[in-house]
Formats: structure tokens, sequence, C-alpha cells
């Protein structure tokens, strides 16, 4: 089962990410975004745990915000191309998000971004 998330910053009271994946286990993490050809306005994934990402094999560039245990935001690195690495120190999670949506829904470090579990859909 895919579950779906909203992710809000209640630091501004707004939706950083209204279909958010929580992939939370071992195929999903490993999955993440790759054989997708866009990743639309508003859709994310969150990966837990993780502490860096790749973008190997990836057709396009993600936002890439990291988040602790708490998840408060602990760095943010916009536009990650295709074929590059990303990590953080201390980070718990990785949201990723379409280039330029993490600085559009005002993501900023020290932000705590808050889940909430909003539907249940088969795997596609």
């Amino acid at each position: 089962m895919v579950r779906t998330h909203v992710i809000s910053d209640p630091a501004t009271g707004a939706a950083v990410c209204e279909r958010c994946v929580l992939a939370d286990r071992p195929l999903p993490r490993m999955r993440g975004l790759l054989g997708r050809r866009d990743l639309p306005a508003g859709e994310g994934i969150l990966l837990r745990p993780a502490g860096s990402i790749h973008t190997h094999f990836m057709r396009f560039p993600i936002d890439v915000v990291f988040l602790d245990r708490e998840c408060r935001v602990v760095d943010v690195r916009s536009a990650v191309r295709p074929w590059r690495t990303a990590r953080k120190r201390g980070a718990k999670a990785v949201l990723e998000l379409r280039a330029g949506e993490a600085r559009r829904r005002g993501v900023e470090v020290g932000h705590v971004l808050h889940l909430d579990e909003v539907s249940e859909a088969p795997d596609a």
C-alpha cells in the first residue's frame, strides 16, 4: 500500500507537499523517484530513514530537504541535477520535491514540518 501524506509547515501555515508518499521500507526507499519522467508541483516523496540521496538514473532535477528526528529542516539543496549525490550529517529523513518547490513554498532551515496521513492506495 502507498500511504499518501500532506506535509505542512506550521511556521508559515502552508502546505509544503500536498501528495507526499512515505517511503519508510527498503524497497520504496530504493525505488524513490526512479523511472518517473516528472514530479508535478505538490507531489513528493519522504525517505525515512535516510541521511543521503542520489539522483543517478533520474531524468529531472529535484529539491532535497534534509530533516532531523523531529522533522526540523537541517538543510535544503535546490535543483539537484541527475547523476549527483547529496548528504547531510545528522539528517534522519529526506523530502524530495520538484525543483523550485522548496523556495516557492518557503521551506527554510529551522522550520519543523508536520506530516498528516490522508489516504492509502495500492502500489502502482
